[in-house]
Protein backbone atom coordinates (compact mmCIF):
# COMPACT_ATOMS: atom_id res chain seq x y z
CA UNK A 1 0.00 0.00 0.00
CA UNK A 2 1.41 3.37 -1.00
CA UNK A 3 1.65 5.94 1.74
CA UNK A 4 1.02 9.56 0.86
CA UNK A 5 3.65 11.70 2.57
CA UNK A 6 2.68 14.65 4.73
CA UNK A 7 3.60 18.23 3.95
CA UNK A 8 5.90 19.70 6.59
CA UNK A 9 6.12 23.44 7.18
CA UNK A 10 8.09 25.40 9.71
CA UNK A 11 5.95 27.95 11.51
CA UNK A 12 6.51 30.31 14.40
CA UNK A 13 5.17 27.59 16.71
CA UNK A 14 7.39 24.83 15.29
CA UNK A 15 7.01 22.24 12.56
CA UNK A 16 3.45 21.59 11.43
CA UNK A 17 2.32 18.75 9.20
CA UNK A 18 -0.79 18.26 7.14
CA UNK A 19 -2.07 16.03 4.37
CA UNK A 20 -1.32 16.78 0.72
CA UNK A 21 -5.06 16.44 0.06
CA UNK A 22 -5.69 19.33 2.46
CA UNK A 23 -3.27 21.55 0.55
CA UNK A 24 -4.82 20.54 -2.76
CA UNK A 25 -8.31 21.33 -1.41
CA UNK A 26 -7.02 24.75 -0.41
CA UNK A 27 -5.93 25.15 -4.07
CA UNK A 28 -9.46 24.04 -5.15
CA UNK A 29 -8.23 20.69 -6.50
CA UNK A 30 -9.95 17.44 -5.49
CA UNK A 31 -9.70 13.87 -6.69
CA UNK A 32 -11.93 10.94 -7.46
CA UNK A 33 -9.66 7.91 -7.29
CA UNK A 34 -10.84 4.33 -7.05
CA UNK A 35 -14.37 2.94 -6.93
CA UNK A 36 -17.30 5.33 -6.59
CA UNK A 37 -19.34 4.16 -3.62
CA UNK A 38 -21.45 5.92 -1.00
CA UNK A 39 -18.39 6.95 1.03
CA UNK A 40 -16.46 8.30 -1.97
CA UNK A 41 -19.56 10.12 -3.25
CA UNK A 42 -20.15 11.67 0.17
CA UNK A 43 -16.56 12.94 0.31
CA UNK A 44 -16.75 14.39 -3.21
CA UNK A 45 -20.13 16.06 -2.61
CA UNK A 46 -18.89 17.53 0.67
CA UNK A 47 -15.77 18.97 -0.97
CA UNK A 48 -17.70 20.42 -3.90
CA UNK A 49 -20.22 22.08 -1.60
CA UNK A 50 -17.47 23.41 0.67
CA UNK A 51 -15.56 24.92 -2.26
CA UNK A 52 -18.72 26.58 -3.56
CA UNK A 53 -19.31 28.09 -0.14
CA UNK A 54 -15.73 29.40 -0.08
CA UNK A 55 -15.98 31.03 -3.53
CA UNK A 56 -19.05 30.40 -5.69
CA UNK A 57 -17.36 31.70 -8.86
CA UNK A 58 -13.88 30.14 -8.70
CA UNK A 59 -13.04 27.05 -10.74
CA UNK A 60 -12.73 23.63 -9.13
CA UNK A 61 -10.46 20.99 -10.67
CA UNK A 62 -11.56 17.38 -10.25
CA UNK A 63 -8.93 14.76 -11.09
CA UNK A 64 -10.45 11.38 -11.99
CA UNK A 65 -8.85 7.94 -12.08
CA UNK A 66 -11.76 5.61 -11.39
CA UNK A 67 -13.08 2.25 -12.61
CA UNK A 68 -16.61 3.46 -11.84
CA UNK A 69 -18.92 2.11 -9.20
CA UNK A 70 -22.43 2.43 -7.84
CA UNK A 71 -24.75 4.25 -10.24
CA UNK A 72 -26.79 6.08 -7.58
CA UNK A 73 -23.61 7.24 -5.80
CA UNK A 74 -22.20 8.50 -9.08
CA UNK A 75 -25.44 10.25 -10.00
CA UNK A 76 -25.42 11.98 -6.59
CA UNK A 77 -21.98 13.43 -7.39
CA UNK A 78 -23.15 14.34 -10.91
CA UNK A 79 -26.17 16.20 -9.49
CA UNK A 80 -23.97 18.16 -7.08
CA UNK A 81 -21.52 18.99 -9.89
CA UNK A 82 -24.43 20.43 -11.88
CA UNK A 83 -25.95 22.19 -8.83
CA UNK A 84 -22.88 24.13 -7.68
CA UNK A 85 -22.27 27.48 -9.34
CA UNK A 86 -18.50 26.96 -9.69
CA UNK A 87 -17.15 25.95 -13.07
CA UNK A 88 -15.68 22.44 -12.78
CA UNK A 89 -12.67 21.34 -14.79
CA UNK A 90 -12.26 17.57 -14.95
CA UNK A 91 -8.92 15.91 -15.69
CA UNK A 92 -8.65 12.22 -16.61
CA UNK A 93 -5.59 10.58 -15.10
CA UNK A 94 -5.26 6.96 -16.16
CA UNK A 95 -8.81 5.66 -16.58
CA UNK A 96 -12.26 7.18 -16.24
CA UNK A 97 -14.62 4.23 -16.67
CA UNK A 98 -18.34 3.72 -16.24
CA UNK A 99 -19.56 6.20 -13.57
CA UNK A 100 -16.04 7.65 -13.49
CA UNK A 101 -16.48 8.45 -17.19
CA UNK A 102 -19.89 10.00 -16.58
CA UNK A 103 -18.38 12.34 -13.95
CA UNK A 104 -15.44 13.13 -16.22
CA UNK A 105 -17.59 14.10 -19.19
CA UNK A 106 -19.78 16.31 -16.97
CA UNK A 107 -16.96 18.81 -16.51
CA UNK A 108 -17.19 22.31 -17.96
CA UNK A 109 -13.63 21.85 -19.27
CA UNK A 110 -12.61 18.20 -19.84
CA UNK A 111 -8.89 17.50 -20.14
CA UNK A 112 -7.11 14.18 -20.68
CA UNK A 113 -3.49 13.29 -20.26
CA UNK A 114 -2.04 11.65 -23.39
CA UNK A 115 -2.13 8.03 -22.16
CA UNK A 116 -5.42 8.16 -20.31
CA UNK A 117 -8.60 6.38 -21.39
CA UNK A 118 -12.34 6.79 -21.06
CA UNK A 119 -14.62 3.73 -21.05
CA UNK A 120 -18.39 3.96 -21.37
CA UNK A 121 -20.97 1.18 -21.20
CA UNK A 122 -24.51 0.42 -20.11
CA UNK A 123 -25.07 0.22 -16.36
CA UNK A 124 -24.65 -3.20 -14.80
CA UNK A 125 -26.55 -4.85 -12.01
CA UNK A 126 -24.91 -6.67 -9.13
CA UNK A 127 -28.18 -8.31 -8.14
CA UNK A 128 -28.35 -12.04 -8.67
CA UNK A 129 -31.14 -13.02 -11.05
CA UNK A 130 -33.79 -14.93 -9.17
CA UNK A 131 -37.10 -14.52 -7.49
CA UNK A 132 -40.50 -14.17 -9.01
CA UNK A 133 -41.22 -13.05 -12.53
CA UNK A 134 -42.47 -9.73 -11.14
CA UNK A 135 -39.24 -9.21 -9.18
CA UNK A 136 -37.17 -9.90 -12.29
CA UNK A 137 -39.32 -7.52 -14.33
CA UNK A 138 -38.92 -4.79 -11.68
CA UNK A 139 -35.12 -5.30 -11.71
CA UNK A 140 -35.07 -5.19 -15.51
CA UNK A 141 -37.31 -2.11 -15.67
CA UNK A 142 -35.09 -0.27 -13.19
CA UNK A 143 -31.95 -1.20 -15.12
CA UNK A 144 -33.49 0.08 -18.36
CA UNK A 145 -34.54 3.31 -16.60
CA UNK A 146 -30.97 3.84 -15.37
CA UNK A 147 -29.66 3.02 -18.87
CA UNK A 148 -31.87 5.76 -20.26
CA UNK A 149 -30.73 8.27 -17.60
CA UNK A 150 -27.02 7.61 -18.11
CA UNK A 151 -27.43 7.53 -21.89
CA UNK A 152 -29.14 10.92 -21.84
CA UNK A 153 -26.38 12.38 -19.64
CA UNK A 154 -23.70 11.14 -22.04
CA UNK A 155 -25.67 12.44 -25.04
CA UNK A 156 -26.11 15.85 -23.43
CA UNK A 157 -22.38 16.26 -22.78
CA UNK A 158 -21.11 14.83 -26.07
CA UNK A 159 -23.56 16.32 -28.55
CA UNK A 160 -24.43 12.80 -29.77
CA UNK A 161 -27.97 11.52 -30.10
CA UNK A 162 -29.31 9.11 -27.51
CA UNK A 163 -29.40 6.41 -30.19
CA UNK A 164 -25.71 6.96 -31.02
CA UNK A 165 -24.81 6.76 -27.34
CA UNK A 166 -26.85 3.62 -26.71
CA UNK A 167 -25.20 1.96 -29.69
CA UNK A 168 -21.69 2.45 -28.29
CA UNK A 169 -22.66 1.76 -24.68
CA UNK A 170 -24.20 -1.61 -25.56
CA UNK A 171 -20.71 -3.01 -24.81
CA UNK A 172 -17.56 -1.72 -23.08
CA UNK A 173 -16.18 0.94 -25.42
CA UNK A 174 -12.72 2.35 -24.69
CA UNK A 175 -11.47 5.65 -26.06
CA UNK A 176 -7.86 6.74 -26.10
CA UNK A 177 -7.36 10.45 -25.39
CA UNK A 178 -7.53 11.61 -29.03
CA UNK A 179 -10.51 9.34 -29.73
CA UNK A 180 -12.33 10.70 -26.67
CA UNK A 181 -11.90 14.24 -27.99
CA UNK A 182 -13.14 13.20 -31.43
CA UNK A 183 -16.25 11.53 -29.94
CA UNK A 184 -17.03 14.52 -27.72
CA UNK A 185 -16.19 12.87 -24.39
CA UNK A 186 -13.26 15.26 -23.80
CA UNK A 187 -12.29 18.75 -24.92
CA UNK A 188 -8.53 18.46 -25.22
CA UNK A 189 -5.42 16.41 -24.58
CA UNK A 190 -2.96 18.15 -22.29
CA UNK A 191 0.69 17.52 -21.49
CA UNK A 192 1.05 19.91 -18.56
CA UNK A 193 -0.94 20.32 -15.37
Amino acid sequence: MAVTPLILRETSSGISSYRIEDEMLRQREIQCVGPIDDKAADALCLQLRYLQREDPDAEITLYINSPGGAVQSGLAVYDVMKAVSCPIRTVCLGLAASMGALLFIAGDQRDMLPHSQVMIHDPLTLAQPGGSALELKALSDNLMRIRDITGRVIAEHTGKTLEEVLEVTAHDTYYEADEAVAFGLADRVITAL
